[in-house]
């Protein structure tokens, strides 16, 4: 895979998390006096469209700080952080969530990026005396949506197979990585017997299905992933026997989409997909059979090359978001 434009990518995301306008609420309106600037209702994730796309935004900045110090503004970055991540703005965000109204806000998209926010930050304190406070004071955000996630999952029966915001599977992701960080056992061995019970008899995915017009994940291979996570290497490989898809409709999962809009916001989702598909596949990919390997990393560079451009040369219905996804298939390596 090409190198990602890393001070650029930097760039990108601090000028996204201090952009305020465009905004996108979620907001459930029960008077004239909510409807409010989107920086009252959120002192702490006002910006980079929408909520979630702020937290991810910050996730971001989080990676990229721990990462690659040297190849960035660190200072500005650090500053900005000591600068949005004060006590009274995480308790705004705090007061907001206990709303009854706000019960559902941001589930479980939003929920699943919070948490792996805090996941970073704490693997970014451990060599960034400064991200240390920022930990502390987020925990209690974190610590409630944790418990939200914990409470929800037992009673959703089926599993949210979208490729959009409601996957349940790639929410999943993210927040087994913070449980496993940070030691919330309750929560890992929820989403772990949670993953089993959605998915682990799952037989010859239909991938002919996907891609719809406007996704951003790939039900399918988000799926694989988070089985992957609570399968053991033996278990996960007899689980993928059962569940790949006929060879034919394989195929499907390793060719890159075509965007025919960039500059539509919606349908450039697919930018995203096509990402996502590197990340799952690297992901994936020392575990599956060796006769597949091979291919899927051809995969993976034909999917990295069809959108990377898009990460930094976009409308901005495509960059304030896509940088996350382009470090999520970087991975470690950015």
């Amino acid at each position: 895979m090409t190198p990602i434009p890393f001070a650029r990518l930097a760039a990108i995301a601090l000028t996204n998390v201090q952009r305020e306008y465009p905004y996108r609420p979620e907001l459930w309106l029960a008077a004239d006096a909510d409807l409010v600037a989107p920086r009252i209702l959120h002192p702490l994730y006002h910006t980079s469209y929408d909520w979630h796309s702020c937290v991810h935004m910050h996730w971001s900045l989080a990676r990229l700080l721990r990462l690659g110090r040297e190849r960035l503004d660190a200072v500005a970055i650090i500053g900005h952080f000591d600068a949005r991540f004060t006590r009274p703005a995480i308790q705004g965000e705090l007061d907001f969530i206990e709303a009854p109204a706000h019960a559902g806000f941001e589930r479980p998209y939003g929920w699943g990026w919070l948490l792996q926010l805090q996941a970073e930050l704490v693997r970014l304190a451990r060599t960034e005396a400064a991200a240390t406070v920022w930990v502390a004071d987020h925990e209690p955000l974190a610590d409630r949506y944790a418990l939200r996630l914990l409470d929800h999952l037992p009673r959703l029966d089926w599993p949210i197979r979208t490729g959009t915001h409601s996957n349940t599977a790639f929410a999943c992701v993210l927040a087994l990585d913070y449980a496993r960080t940070v030691g919330h056992h309750a929560l890992e061995q929820r989403i772990v017997e949670r993953a089993h019970h959605w998915f682990g008899r799952d037989q010859r995915y239909p991938a002919h299905y996907e891609p719809g017009g406007e996704d951003f994940l790939s039900a399918g291979l988000v799926e694989a992933v988070l089985m992957r996570e609570v399968l053991d290497g033996c278990d996960f490989a007899d689980w993928w026997h059962a569940f790949a898809p006929a060879h034919d409709m394989l195929a499907r999962w390793l060719e890159p989409v075509r965007v025919t809009d960039p500059g539509d916001a919606r349908l450039v989702h697919l930018h995203g997909l096509n990402l996502v598909r590197v990340w799952c596949w690297r992901r994936l990919s020392p575990d599956l059979p060796a006769a597949l390997r091979s291919v899927v990393e051809q995969a993976i560079e034909a999917h990295w090359l069809a959108s990377v451009a898009a990460v930094t040369d976009g409308d901005y219905g495509a960059t304030h978001w896509l940088a996350s996804f382009a470090l999520l298939a970087a991975g470690d390596e950015t």
